[in-house]
């Protein structure tokens, strides 16, 4: 084995039994991971060298560029095959704009295609290195195959440094491979003993040298083949000492291609160094700092490249660069990215300004939204230089692709801006269409209010034009705001409208988003069909591949089946929905459903699993947007059962924010939220207050589960209040839904507590039914009732429960759960035993195999209890356990049995 792979065999032979796994048909993802210059490309090759002659290779690499080409590195895994890959990466995109439909998704074609090529062969050894520079729409292949390797005979080789920052998309990636049989292999550095080997007969210390380098085998090759000036070590310092051994005709060379990212390929280098620095980086090679490979010439580590070029002069840099692009513009069909890449660095403006856009749109039309923004936000400094209609043109799809990265709030402002430059150049049909796309921006941040005037101005400018197409989109997206508001008559006659114009112009994507607002309208007004049209809109989407559209199907889908009750029903909704939403990158879609899905567990009584879950989405909406209504008032209706004081400002603040927001869903989670406390906290002023607001909102046919659920915490307030009319049940129930939430809220409004019981037990709502058995005069059923609060952990209402037998004299029980009610901060009996093991400094790990669980689960306890506590370092949790006096001693002290 070559020396640089020393203490590399472990690795070579797992990566090697799961391409052998993969000739006998067992598919798998190998991730190979590890800081840069520990060694990846080197174990990729060394594995390539020994792999099984039938096993078929096909690789690519991402290179580090400002915006890298779409899906570049499966490009070049089949460059110059015939295949099905090779077909489909082949074929042109669609060229979209903004003003297209959200729903259309380019590697609809791409994504079968990838998983025909991996059936083909033996067995397909698929490499994609350094996907920490992978761009987009390469990712969504990724993710879309892994989760479909399994039956395949292949394995997707992937490498990638493991420091990549949070916010890359290549953690959905990685979260993907949970559902994926994943070979990890994390290369750490080269012990002492390796780094004295390689050290040996060069005259250095191989001791002084680990120490010196860590053992990263990068840095110690590189070191050894300097002049031992690198004293430091750092490795900018030891290419320096390599490179100035060579001659100064070399060493311009090296500084023309360090401005490269990724191989240069040699008719590229020719034109750049002319035959005679190309003959002189023969020399470079023989010392080892740049290699030729089959794609062209490529330093030997990226780390190499970059110290090079951060050695040159800024001025010479750029005038590097600007070689480099005079040479790619001489080719017949650059790659506008790298045009783009050397524009930026060589301060070039006259490129950026010429290529920036097309590319964000060519970006955009393969599904790299990411890299869309990026290459507009290069184009951005020289708007000046633009017509005003593209100025404004630009504008508007920089907002539209702000949006994609959930940048709401400043795809307003932005798309505001647009809107504007569009009316002064006089151009109304581009002001319409752009105003569209500005109400979705503005829905999105949580002004419905904006968003819908704005949805009517462009319907207003749209309507009477001969574009069909724009004024049915028009009208969608008013439609569907007043649908998810408060006027659903308006809404269906819009949403209709919309369909018809749609129909004229062949816009099938515009129908089915039609059909699934519709659905919700015809649901308000109680129709029986609108069940079946959300139904019909997820299958429609999905035949046409309007991928977002299916997404945003499950996401109401969900919503209303949730809202009805039907939690089965609801749970393989989500469930179904979630897969698709993350594998696809549909992050604000994924995140309604986990919310659902962790919904779906509280009513069933799962408060341990659905408490950290909420907390952790409620925690993601630091800016108040329209997700923020969806997570905070759950999370806050939970912490209040839980007796959690701090549960008061959040649901106060959640309130405003959903009135403010107007979303008929919003208004009701954070409503019944709020009624609740107010009944667990006997504040009958603030429930008043709550309900004389939000009973108007729900006096319509589809919001009866919610009324009768408003009208039971009213009711047990002592609040007067009408009863659920049988108007408004009857109308629930041409709906075909399961209308047992409604019947059971509607029974124990009327005082028949045993009805209702019954129906929360058929439903398998535990806490509802526990709150009625409290309800009964016998005094053994009310104990029951009472053994179930404590069980769940619902210290509030169990505390209620308790002050009422007090109060009727009767015998107290104690509670079951003495941990959770004997401290103030209300922590479980499991947070308990969690909280004495961390004070008594265990680690996580220690926890979960002490206590017989996953460590994830310690990790949402530990979350939990700092959360309660309000603190952020165990220190500090452990302080505060013994100021509260609670802690080990209120821990029950049996320990789980672990098995040997």
């Amino acid at each position: 084995m070559p020396a640089q792979l020393l203490e590399r065999r472990s690795a070579l032979t797992t990566l090697r039994a799961a391409v052998d796994a993969a000739l006998g048909g067992a598919g798998s993802v190998a991730l190979l991971t590890g800081e840069a210059g520990i060694g990846k490309t080197s174990v990729v090759r060394q594995l390539l060298a020994e792999v099984d002659p039938a096993v078929r290779v096909l690789s690519g690499g991402c290179d580090d560029l400002i915006a890298p080409a779409p899906l570049a590195p499966l490009r070049e895994a089949v460059a110059n095959l015939e295949g099905p890959l090779a077909a489909a990466l082949a074929a042109p995109h669609p060229s979209t704009t903004p003003s297209d439909a959200a729903g259309a998704y380019p590697l609809v074609a791409v994504l079968p295609a990838m998983l025909a090529e991996l059936r083909g062969a033996p067995a397909t050894l698929l490499v994609v290195e350094d996907i920490h520079w992978a761009d987009e729409a390469t990712i969504d292949v990724l993710v879309y195959t892994a989760r479909r390797i399994a039956p395949l005979p292949a394995v997707l080789l992937l490498s990638m440094r493991d420091d990549v920052d949070d916010a890359h998309p290549v953690h959905r990636l990685l979260g993907s491979l949970t559902a994926a049989p994943v070979v990890r292999v994390a290369l750490a550095a080269l012990s002492a003993a390796a780094v004295a080997r390689m050290a040996a007969g060069t005259g250095h210390d191989g001791a002084a040298l680990h120490a010196l380098t860590g053992g990263n085998p990068f840095f110690v090759s590189e070191s050894l083949a300097s002049d031992g000036s690198a004293a430091s070590g750092a490795v900018r310092d030891a290419v320096r000492a390599r490179c100035r051994r060579l001659t100064p005709a070399c060493q311009e060379a090296l500084a023309q291609l360090c401005v490269i990212p990724g191989a240069v390929g040699v008719d590229l280098a020719a034109i750049l160094l002319g035959p005679q620095a190309l003959a002189a980086l023969a020399e470079a090679e023989q010392s080892g700092v740049i290699e030729v490979r089959p794609d062209g010439l490529a330093f030997r580590h990226e780390l190499a490249r970059r110290a090079i070029e951060a050695d040159l002069p800024e001025l010479r840099r750029r005038l590097l660069h600007r070689r480099v692009l005079a040479a790619l513009r001489a080719e017949s069909s650059p790659d506008r990215g790298r045009l783009v890449h050397h524009a930026v660095a060589g301060d070039d403006p006259a490129t950026v300004v010429a290529v920036g856009p097309s590319a964000a749109r060519a970006a955009a039309a393969a599904g790299s939204h990411r890299q869309a923004l990026v290459l507009l936000e290069s184009v951005l400094p020289y708007r000046d230089r633009l017509g005003g209609a593209e100025s404004a043109a630009l504008l508007d799809e920089y907002g539209w692709e702000l949006y994609n990265a959930h940048r709401f709030h400043e795809a307003v402002r932005v798309g505001e801006q647009a809107a504007r430059e569009f009316a002064a150049l006089g151009d109304e049909p581009a002001r319409g269409r752009c105003l569209i796309r500005v109400s979705r921006h503005q829905f999105m941040a949580g002004e419905t209010d904006a968003a819908e005037r704005t949805a009517g101005e462009a319907v207003r400018i749209l309507d009477n034009r001969t574009d069909d197409a724009a004024a049915a989109h028009a009208l969608l997206y008013e439609g569907a705001i007043l649908a998810l508001t408060d006027d659903f008559a308006r809404a269906v006659t819009a949403l209709e409208s919309a369909r018809k114009r749609a129909a004229r112009t062949g816009r099938t994507d515009l129908d089915t988003l039609c059909l699934n607002y519709l659905g919700i309208a015809r649901i308000e007004v109680g129709d029986a069909g609108g069940l079946a049209m959300l139904r019909q809109s997820v299958d429609t989407a999905r035949e046409d591949g309007l991928l977002e559209y299916v997404a945003r199907g499950y996401t109401n889908l969900g919503e209303m089946l949730f809202r009805m009750g039907a939690l089965t029903e609801v749970a393989g909704c989500v469930r179904a929905g979630l897969a698709f939403a993350e594998e696809h990158g549909f992050w604000s879609h994924a995140y309604n459903l986990r919310v659902h899905h962790l919904l779906v567990e509280l009513r069933r009584g799962g408060w341990d699993h659905a408490e950290p879950g909420l907390r952790a989405l409620a925690q993601r909406q630091n800016d108040p947007d329209m997700l923020y209504v969806y997570s905070v008032p759950w999370y806050a209706r939970l912490r209040a059962r839980r007796g959690d004081p701090a549960a008061a400002p959040l649901l106060a603040q959640a309130w405003d924010r959903a009135r403010r927001g107007r979303l008929l869903l919003g208004t009701a989670y954070a409503g019944l939220a709020y009624l609740e406390w107010a009944w667990l906290t006997n504040d009958r002023q603030r429930a008043e207050e709550v309900a004389a607001e939000l009973l108007p909102r729900l006096a319509h046919p589809g919001a009866a589960p919610f009324r009768a659920e408003a009208v039971r915490y009213l009711v047990r307030l002592g609040v007067a209040v009408d009863p659920v009319s049988s108007a408004v049940t009857d109308a629930a129930g041409r709906q075909a839904c399961d209308l047992v939430v409604t019947q059971a809220y509607a029974a124990g409004a009327r005082g028949d507590w045993a009805t209702a019981a019954a129906q929360w037990a058929t439903h398998g709502d535990p806490y509802e039914q526990a709150l009625e058995l409290a309800e009964s005069p016998d005094a053994d059923t009310v104990a029951g009732g009472l053994q179930m609060l404590d069980g769940l952990g619902a210290v509030a209402a169990a505390d209620l429960v308790r002050g009422r037998l007090r109060d009727r004299g009767a015998r107290v029980p104690r509670g079951a759960r003495r941990g959770t009610l004997a401290n103030p901060a209300h922590l479980t009996e499991r947070q308990l035993l969690v909280l004495s093991q961390l004070t008594a400094g265990r680690t996580n790990a220690e926890i979960a195999a002490d206590l017989v669980l996953s460590v994830r689960t310690v990790d949402h306890h530990v979350a939990a209890i700092f959360d309660k506590l309000g603190v952020r370092t165990r220190q500090e949790a452990a302080a505060a356990a013994r100021a509260r006096g609670i802690g080990p001693a209120n821990a029950t002290p049996e320990v789980p049995h672990r098995p040997a």
